[in-house]
């Protein structure tokens, strides 16, 4: 099979007879051999009754509808495991993106041997408080953390060779580092291509501005585990020597200070040295006991079900 095309959607159900006649137009004038995997993430209106009318008329059409709404990395993971297509094509429901991209992204990773292309909205139609001016501090941001040299990370529409997908873990709300994930996982040439971006025609955004607060801390977890993820003990043992260091420097000098220099003085008790001295030796075997715990989990974790499906749709 030469196309996969993964769309995860939440409440899409006016958009995806329009995307999906769009992409099949796309395929067929190309003659690829392709598939269409729609991740239905816990809709509440009629989306999984539009996939399975789909489904009926066009075979290359398949689905996966989850129980509840877990989210975007948690549709795109399930999506992975299960895509056969040569290259994979990553795309959002709501028609932002769109399928006249496929065959140059295509092109990139089938005969110029990319791992990954990520699509860049260079000009957008949203809202510039909302979104564009967020988008950039986020992207700015993940660049200088991650050493990719990306202007849109969490542009929707990507292609990936299938090893790519079938090689990274995507969870939490991780979708927006793909790239760094897998370029965490060995894949290094990795590129970006301006795509068109389309003004939304159907119903609302589905994230809020709390996306970018997540959008943060997901990209502090993403460099604390692309630095330390296989050793944390380097980091926390790091810093519990550097505070027990402190601790017992802060001991000796208030040790030597009343035993020789000033006998008759304050009691050690009554010194905020020996607070100092005493906190930063407790902090210290604290580090040192969350690099144990950490060393220890990442030998005997189990991977955990993160979605529960419900159907399947010719899979």
């Amino acid at each position: 099979m030469d196309i996969s095309v993964v769309i995860p959607l939440l409440n899409e159900e006016e958009s995806l007879n329009e995307l999906h006649n769009w992409i099949a137009k796309v395929m067929q004038s190309n003659c690829y051999s392709y598939e269409i995997l729609f991740i239905d993430d816990g809709s509440t209106d009629n989306s999984w009754k539009v996939i399975q009318n789909l489904s009926e008329q066009n075979s290359s059409v398949k689905g996966i509808r989850f129980q509840k709404n877990y989210g975007k990395s948690q549709a795109l993971n399930a999506g992975f495991k299960e895509v056969q297509g040569d290259v994979v094509i990553t795309m959002d429901a709501d028609l932002q993106d769109s399928p006249d991209e496929i065959p140059e992204l295509y092109s990139l990773i089938k005969n110029d041997d990319f791992d990954l292309i990520s699509g860049w909205k260079k000009k957008r139609y949203d809202s510039k408080i909302r979104k564009n001016i967020p988008s950039k501090l986020f992207n700015a941001a993940a660049r200088s953390t991650s050493g990719l040299k990306l202007h849109d990370f969490n542009c929707g529409l990507k292609a990936y060779k299938n090893e790519v997908v079938k090689s990274i873990d995507v969870r939490g709300e991780m979708h927006r580092y793909i790239p760094v994930l897998a370029k965490n996982a060995g894949f290094y040439k990795i590129d970006e291509k301006i795509v068109a971006h389309q003004a939304r025609k159907y119903g609302v955004t589905k994230f809020g501005i709390d996306r970018f607060i997540n959008g943060f801390l997901d990209l502090i977890t993403i460099w604390f585990l692309s630095k330390f993820g296989k050793r944390p003990m380097h980091l926390f043992g790091l810093l519990g020597t550097i505070m027990f260091i402190i601790g017992c420097t802060f001991a000796f000098y208030i040790g030597i200070d009343k035993l020789f220099l000033n006998p008759s003085g304050r009691l050690i008790t009554q010194r905020p040295q020996f607070y100092i001295s005493l906190a930063t030796m407790v902090i210290g075997t604290q580090f040192f006991l969350a690099g144990f715990l950490g060393e220890i989990i990442l030998r005997t974790k189990s991977k955990e079900k993160r979605y529960k499906i419900s159907k399947k749709i010719n899979l």
